[in-house]
């Protein structure tokens, strides 16, 4: 696939061998956006961690000073006692029969899923659905709780889950190109401490391995892990 201009020229701007401070790198990315559009910007982040291991799995939530700049689409699976305390609080969708149906039919068109733990029995056959598309409520994020309302307001808020993957790399959006540098370096220490915090007794040797900060079709830019650290 051949590079456009803009990305060429982005490239350049990039020091490959270089391993950039958050502040500096909260800066480059909005200089190399190659895109008309608000571009997410993303932290991928590599753990010392093995992911097959149960006691190694890294996953949690945190609720960004500045959120993410992206309208979350929120769904509200529950009893009906509870659906006008869902809508009253800005859920986008609430209902629980109707959805489940809809769902199992392929229908994922939401951000994030909340349930009450009424509902989860019913809620356990769309495992094969929500579970790769990192869908499913679970206690351990919030997202299965009777405060259905402190919940939405949360997601809606600038609070995201984060989870590593096979690969041992977390992946998260953490603002746009449109913020401040200031917003996104801020939004990013708010992540990155919050995965420091989960690190695993059982994890040997360096824990964060590497980071990249990126916007969408942008080069990535390698981050000082060392000050990340500290």
């Amino acid at each position: 696939m051949s590079l456009t201009k803009k990305r060429k020229v982005a490239e350049t701007k990039v020091d490959k061998n270089k391993h950039y401070s958050l502040k500096d790198a909260a800066t480059l990315v909005k200089e190399i956006n190659c895109t008309k559009f608000d571009s997410s910007v993303d932290l991928h982040i590599r753990l010392g961690v093995d992911p097959k291991k149960a006691d190694q799995q890294v996953r949690g939530t945190v609720t960004l000073p500045h959120g993410t700049g992206k309208t979350k689409r929120v769904l509200v699976l529950c009893t009906p006692d509870k659906e006008t305390e869902a809508k009253n609080a800005g859920a986008d969708h609430v209902g629980l029969d109707e959805f489940i149906t809809k769902i199992e039919g392929g229908w994922v068109d939401i951000d994030v899923i909340i349930a009450t733990p009424s509902v989860m029995p019913k809620i356990g056959k769309l495992g094969k659905v929500l579970g790769p598309r990192n869908l499913m409520p679970n206690p351990k994020t919030g997202t299965v709780t009777n405060d259905v309302a402190g919940a939405v307001n949360e997601v809606k808020g600038g609070k995201i889950a984060f989870k590593v993957d096979k690969a041992g790399i977390v992946h998260a959006s953490i603002g746009r190109v449109s913020f401040a540098p200031e917003k996104i370096a801020e939004n990013s220490t708010e992540l990155i401490n919050a995965i420091l915090k989960l690190k695993p007794s059982s994890a040997k040797g360096t824990y964060l391995k590497a980071v990249s900060m990126a916007s969408s079709m942008s080069p990535g830019i390698a981050l000082d892990t060392k000050a990340l650290s500290n």
